[in-house]
């Protein structure tokens, strides 16, 4: 990805949403601002509540022409018509759900921290790598990226890379040229005005 580029828009759905206020507060979004892709990334474990957050979700994004992928149920991909899916696994299943969505799904998978595990997920056939949390954050063991990561990253590896995880205006302003998406979740739907919230952040990629 050149320098001059801007990254890429990434959303993450909150872990738990009311299905008859946020699919409208995501149109609003993805009616302001050019996003690439949003996860579904509900923290339930009920189907039903999870595919019907699926239909909502997706005739938000489709209606716009952007990628809609869900966090690890991959069963649900083709039954609600989904563009993918997101896999926290560092890699072990990215081949098992290349073979079950076929080459045309999206299949990408967060990788923490961890370099190796990003390349050996981009060598099973992820097409996108994500590593985070960015910022310091409390949660799990509290290791960040280094930024070293994407720099190098940027500089040798095609595959593209997201950042996400705890981001700030500071860190979205560093991590601009050598990140292919950045990936906002709570940092955006925590706030008032998502749309603006949203905003803020894009002008700090410069």
């Amino acid at each position: 990805m050149a320098e001059t580029e801007q990254p890429q828009i990434y959303l993450i759905t909150p872990p738990e949403f009311e299905l008859s206020v946020f699919p409208d507060t995501l149109a609003r979004v993805l009616d302001h601002h050019p996003v690439a892709c949003v996860r579904l990334a509900l923290a339930s474990r009920d189907e039903d509540r999870i595919s019907r957050a699926a239909d909502a979700c997706r005739e938000v994004t489709h209606a716009r022409d952007v990628a809609l992928v869900i966090e690890s149920h991959l069963m649900l991909v083709e039954r609600h018509g989904l563009d993918g899916v997101h896999l926290p696994d560092a890699g072990r299943s990215v081949r098992a759900a290349r073979k079950e969505l076929g080459e045309d799904a999206i299949v990408g998978c967060f990788c923490g921290t961890s370099r190796h595990d990003g390349m050996n997920a981009g060598e099973a056939g992820a097409d996108y790598i994500s590593f985070g949390p960015v910022g310091d954050s409390p949660l799990d063991d509290g290791a960040h990226v280094d930024m070293d990561v994407f720099d190098w990253w940027s500089k040798v590896i095609e595959l593209p890379v997201v950042a996400e995880g705890a981001l700030d205006l500071a860190l979205v302003a560093k991590l601009a040229p050598m990140t292919d998406f950045l990936a906002f979740g709570e940092e955006i739907w925590r706030e008032e005005d998502p749309v603006q919230a949203l905003g803020r952040f894009i002008a700090a990629m410069g």
